[in-house]
């Protein structure tokens, strides 16, 4: 599937995973054409293709999971109220409801010869890292480090992976204005052996953990990248990533 064909699939059910996420699985005639291209990353993504009175606006995100045999996937949405355009559309989404994007793209996978698998990242992170810990397989050793509002927002990671998780509460401070995620960092003990690494959420990781990151894993071992930059929409955001393409480090292979 070319980056710019786009797809439309039917809203079969919605589920809430936690008071701000909240899955929409989505299915339909046109599933085969999306699982056709379906990459092999644990990182796959789609443009939703969303309309805003005469025009259309695209909003990036992660496919949570495929299901071939029921032909169906799932994109978990963050929601916050009113604010935004794909969340609001999540928030209201019924069975019946269509849905189109464009995609689907995206490269990263973990590696089963890396000693050890770290895992980094907020709410907009969740379903990327879900997804990988999802494909680890018995005996792997990974360490999570999740940035929630509070207790009521952790959901489930299912895996087959020695995992450990710690989950950091933002208890009433914004999204984006902590430095949670990078002091836990700098306080892990350090494993030996190679470590591959996969870092996303708000842009101001991408300032703190990767000069830290670089110092101790090899580049071609991270995947270092922003989705989402506190107080502007994802226009803005595009425009300043695109100026900071020294700052985004992605696996080499």
């Amino acid at each position: 599937m070319a980056q710019r064909t786009e797809v439309e699939l039917t809203v079969l059910r919605a589920e809430q995973l936690a008071p701000r996420l909240r899955r929409i699985v989505l299915g339909g005639p046109a599933f085969a054409q999306y699982l056709a291209c379906h990459p092999s990353s644990t990182d796959t993504y789609v443009k939703l293709v969303l309309p805003v009175g005469d025009e259309t606006v695209l909003r990036t995100y992660t496919i949570r999971w495929v299901d071939p045999e029921a032909q169906e996937l799932a994109i978990d949405f963050v929601t916050h109220g009113d604010e935004g355009l794909a969340g609001p559309w999540a928030a209201s989404a019924q069975p019946g409801d269509t849905l189109r994007f464009r995609g689907p793209g995206g490269a990263y996978r973990p590696d089963p010869a890396a000693d050890h698998q770290l895992f980094v990242g907020d709410e907009s992170a969740l379903p990327a890292i879900a997804a990988s810990l999802a494909v680890l397989e018995s005996g792997a050793a990974a360490t999570a480090f999740l940035e929630v509002d509070g207790p009521e927002h952790r959901i489930d990671l299912p895996t087959a992976a020695d995992l450990t998780v710690q989950w950091l509460y933002r208890d009433g401070a914004g999204p984006g204005t902590t430095t949670l995620l990078d002091d836990a960092v700098r306080a892990w003990a350090w494993p030996q052996g190679r470590v591959q690494a996969f870092v996303h959420g708000e842009s101001a990781l991408l300032k703190t953990l990767r000069p830290y990151l670089m110092e101790r894993v090899a580049r071609s071992d991270i995947s270092v990248s922003a989705y989402w930059r506190r107080g502007v929409t994802e226009e803005g955001f595009r425009t300043w990533k695109s100026e900071q393409q020294d700052a985004v480090v992605r696996p080499s292979r």
